[in-house]
């Protein structure tokens, strides 16, 4: 019988190219937008699409049920995918910001995962894969509303991993680095709305660096990889006869995880700061 998956966050990037590339490998995506035009755009593509914004309590619980619907209450695998950020400096970050972006990155992974499960009970199976990044693993200045909400979710992740062993459901974590998307772009309304840069004591590097990295198109990243990688160590955490726990993604998310583990803490800040 052919295998069936949510995804989220599939208007762009890394959630589209995964659904491509299942559909291409035969299972059957149920993708998902946060708006109502990407998901008509989805549908356009010939997929089965449903509208689910994590921010929204009500919408994971539609969308979830419509996704259900589809498959007749089944529901083999769960790739949470959708995040965002919010660049800015700690001291500057407002409560409201960080509470818009756990409201999307930690609150609605969860509860759509809390809802997914008793499916996944009912039928015997399951696999959950959570989009997590080498940012829930080390740091990165300017990024920490990203981070915090990443660290959040790593400790949700390896803590029902280790509950669910005790059931026939998997639980993978996606470490990625560097990946092409449009989390930049899409960040800068979240910047421009929250970080009243221009009077905090850090202006001048805001101005000399964060607005730079922010509005000036500086081509890939090193290290940048396409979306592709991604889907293939999806592929291997959704098909293989025995998961891994965790995939690592990009050169820098292989080198950073071992730093972590094997340098003290004020030689990785040395590392991390040189860059």
């Amino acid at each position: 019988m052919t295998k069936s998956i949510l995804i989220t966050g599939c208007s762009s990037g890394i959630g589209a190219c995964c659904a491509r590339g299942l559909r291409a490998r035969g299972w059957r995506v149920i993708a998902s937008a946060r708006k109502a035009a990407d998901v008509a755009a989805l549908r356009a593509n010939g997929f089965e699409a449903v509208q689910l914004d994590y921010a929204d309590p009500a919408s994971v619980e539609t969308g979830l049920a419509n996704c259900l619907e589809m498959t007749s209450g089944t529901l083999d695998a769960l790739f949470s995918n959708g995040a965002f950020g919010i660049p800015g400096a700690v001291e500057d970050l407002p409560r409201g910001a960080l509470a818009e972006i756990f409201e999307t990155n930690v609150f609605g992974v969860h509860d759509l995962t809390r809802r997914v499960i008793p499916v996944m009970r009912a039928q015997g199976h399951g696999r959950i894969v959570q989009h997590s990044s080498i940012l829930g693993l080390v740091t990165l200045k300017w990024r920490a509303a990203y981070v915090s909400t990443k660290f959040a979710l790593e400790g949700l992740t390896d803590t029902l991993r280790l509950e669910m062993r005790d059931t026939n459901i998997s639980i993978s974590t996606l470490n990625t680095g560097p990946v092409t998307s449009k989390i930049r772009q899409n960040s800068i309304p979240l910047f421009e709305k929250w970080i009243d840069w221009e009077n905090s004591a850090r202006a001048d590097q805001y101005r000399n660096g964060l607005l730079k990295r922010l509005y000036e198109e500086r081509g890939p990243d090193p290290f940048e990889l396409p979306p592709e990688a991604v889907l293939k160590k999806l592929v291997h955490a959704l098909e293989a006869p025995r998961p891994k726990p965790r995939y690592y993604i990009t050169t820098p998310s292989y080198f950073m995880s071992t730093a972590k583990r094997v340098l003290p803490t004020r030689a990785l800040d040395w590392l991390i700061a040189k860059g």
